[in-house]
């Protein structure tokens, strides 16, 4: 028997959490103090607040977990005789792993029957969040974890992720970009979409001139590269920026057909990089 982990940056919503009965492991930010704040997946958090703070000037920064986190985490379950499967939001976005796989070797030295396992998803935000939650479903179903493995590493490639930014700034702050192309960025009025790779990293993938069709090029995208997507769940995300996510949800709808459309805020972790007025969409692809 297993527990089935993910972490607050896949950002699935707090009820779907508590339906699916996943473990998570949240992530940290500080806002204009010192104080760790954890995302508690929607249930009390405050984004109107958030992303006015930071369009007034406030800088929230993320952190990454220490290996004394990971074992808070995963010793409990262990100790009561269970083993771990761990799916993680992608590696290449963050440093915290390496304190994952310390805390992870040195708890097989203290449990060595037990099991633990991870799988990268090579995403973030609800990328990471759609394949945790199909993951889910076949945990829920019996799946033993070389089943696991098995689904995940063909479903992982077919789950595209792509967003549009309203400033280059956050990226920048970020380490995303460089500061010249932020600044000549934001000079010509460029809101870049972002997707992210097959091995999970952010790229640029367009750069049109305003956000109203860099929005409408994002649904040329999905037209361009979904696959049976009205069979699996969409997601749209926005950062404050409701009502033109709201029509861009609505065309999705009407043009696919779709009646399993999940809308919602984005998080403060991953808004903190991302900013402001973001609108995001994720959905089942022939490729990334």
């Amino acid at each position: 028997m297993y527990q089935l982990f993910i972490d607050s940056n896949c950002e699935l919503w707090h009820t779907t959490v508590k339906e699916l009965g996943l473990n998570v492991i949240r992530m940290p930010y500080i806002m204009d103090s010192d104080e760790l704040m954890y995302y508690d997946m929607g249930e009390n958090t405050d984004f109107k607040a958030f992303f006015d703070a930071m369009k007034a000037g406030v800088v929230p920064k993320t952190q990454a977990l220490n290996e004394y986190d990971y074992v808070q985490y995963f010793e409990p379950v262990l100790a009561r005789g269970e083993d771990i499967y761990y799916v993680t939001f992608s590696h290449k976005l963050s440093g915290t792993f390496a304190a994952m796989d310390a805390a992870i070797a040195s708890l097989k030295e203290k449990y060595p029957d037990r099991e633990i396992r991870t799988k990268d998803s090579k995403s973030i935000s609800t990328g990471s969040g759609m394949i945790s939650y199909y993951a889910a479903l076949e945990w829920k179903k019996g799946a033993t974890m070389d089943e696991m493995d098995a689904f995940l590493d063909e479903f992982i490639p077919h789950v595209a992720t792509f967003f549009v930014v309203d400033s280059l700034t956050y990226l920048y702050r970020g380490g995303r970009i460089s500061g010249v192309t932020k600044v000549f960025g934001n000079m010509l009025g460029i809101k870049p979409i972002i997707h992210i790779s097959d091995d999970g990293e952010l790229l640029t993938y367009s750069k049109p001139r305003t956000f109203k069709k860099a929005v409408k090029e994002m649904e040329d995208i999905v037209r361009e590269k979904e696959q049976d997507i009205s069979q699996y769940k969409v997601w749209v995300l926005h950062a404050n920026n409701e009502e033109l996510a709201l029509q861009f949800k609505q065309d999705l709808i009407d043009e696919f057909g779709l009646t399993d459309v999940e809308f919602q805020p984005i998080g403060p972790v991953i808004g903190a990089h991302c900013g402001p007025g973001t609108i995001a969409v994720m959905f089942h692809c022939k490729e990334r």
